[in-house]
């Protein structure tokens, strides 16, 4: 494989043409889409256009007639079809953390008022995303009621962690720091034989691969919009709750926005019918707004045609990394197998944040995670093939030339 052969494949590549509807620098290879995603070009003009005439001119009557009060409700169903969810089933809102509290909390409470009476244990991985394992602890211990959450070391123990006592299943699909991808038909089908309900975080799969929640008998999920979906910095997250789920569906967040009547503005709550009850507060529409224009690119290909050109670049970045890098101490922590290999690529090196820090001043974006995982992220509707041999080839003379500084001060976000 040579950098030709790889302008060749930008040319044959069905989603080239993508690419065009990103703002992306000239001198960046951005390789940092797990992490925060690039800014739809339709963006800008639609901020502006929330800002200087739906907010500036219509002021409050926008949210009658531009259609804010109905926003995460219609952005819900546009991003349902990526996760294999049916209409009225998804509401963009809030932050994955506050989603996965609202989550965990529904799941408990309609275990303790169901078949699964007793059970008190939430099982997830030690290496699942920190918030994740956060919001399990905090809401085990403000329940007081002997709850807690069993962390297991390795995918293969996580069967048998499901016992007697366990209540909820709680998983990252793709994890975020190795790119591994569980396999989420068969982890759900155990986890429900043994009386268990299961919890999807979407985070690093929701744009990034197929999802089919229905298929795979998930119980809730939650995601995030400003990574594979490019919603922009912060952007609202989404929850998932299926229609057989619905009815039984309560949280301890109960806004006003979940309100069957909210503007009754009656003293106490009763929860609407369907996906409302998932939404708590008023919402950011700006913000909203901006999830729409990364929806509307994903409506002009599909999630098979994404996930070729995903495992492709993939593909070939592991291949050329091995190949021209083989001197340097890196190690691949990221699987080989496509089946359970998410967008991303992972390597280790003992100085992986000075080589990263060397390879942003160079161009070439990626990211940084404990312990010395540096972080690639491929994003299909916008990465090509020739900037995977170009940012190969950058790394190669950094490491080549020891170009790196060990002394590289840490940054905040890394």
């Amino acid at each position: 494989m040579n950098r030709q052969d790889c302008l060749d494949c930008d040319a044959a590549d069905p989603l080239a043409g993508l690419r065009q509807q990103f703002a992306l620098p000239a001198d960046v290879i951005y390789l940092d889409g797990n992490s925060l995603g690039a800014r739809p070009a339709a963006a800008l003009a639609r901020a502006q256009d929330v800002v200087a005439r739906e907010w500036g001119m219509d002021l409050i009557r926008s949210w009658n007639t531009a259609g804010w009060f109905d926003l995460p409700k219609r952005l819900g169903d546009r991003l349902g079809k990526l996760i294999g969810a049916a209409p009225g089933e998804v509401v963009v809102n809030d932050t994955t953390s506050l989603n996965l509290f609202k989550a965990l909390a529904a799941a408990l409470h309609m275990q303790e008022h169901g078949a699964g009476t007793g059970r008190r244990v939430i099982v997830t991985e030690r290496s699942n995303f920190p918030t994740d394992i956060y919001m399990a602890e905090g809401l085990a211990s403000w329940l007081a009621r002997g709850y807690e959450v069993r962390l297991v070391d390795s995918v293969d123990q996580i069967p048998d962690a499901i016992d007697a006592d366990c209540a909820v299943l709680m998983l990252t699909h793709v994890n975020y720091r190795t790119g591994y991808q569980h396999d989420m038909a068969a982890l759900t089908a155990h986890a429900h034989a043994q009386g268990a309900l299961v919890i999807w975080d979407l985070a690093h799969s929701a744009g990034a691969v197929p999802v089919d929640l229905h298929a795979a008998g998930a119980d809730l999920a939650v995601g995030c919009t400003y990574k594979y979906l490019n919603g922009g910095p912060g952007a609202p997250a989404f929850i998932w709750v299926p229609q057989r789920h619905q009815a039984a569906f309560t949280q301890p967040l109960s806004g006003w926005w979940g309100h069957a009547n909210p503007f009754a503005m009656a003293p106490h709550f009763v929860p609407t019918e369907g996906i409302g009850r998932a939404l708590c507060g008023t919402q950011p529409i700006v913000s909203l707004t901006l999830v729409e224009c990364g929806l509307e690119i994903f409506e002009q290909t599909d999630m098979h045609a994404i996930r070729a050109k995903s495992l492709a670049l993939t593909d070939l970045f592991i291949e050329l990394v091995e190949a021209r890098c083989a001197s340097h101490p890196l190690g691949l922590v990221t699987p080989r197998a496509h089946a359970l290999r998410g967008s991303q690529v992972s390597f280790t090196h003992p100085h992986g944040y000075a080589v990263m820090q060397a390879l942003i001043a160079r161009g070439v974006i990626g990211d940084y995670r404990e312990p010395a995982i540096m972080r690639f992220g491929f994003t299909p509707l916008y990465t090509s093939f020739a900037e995977v041999w170009d940012a190969v080839e950058i790394l190669r003379q950094i490491l080549d030339d020891k170009a790196y500084d060990l002394a590289a001060r840490r940054t905040a976000v890394t």
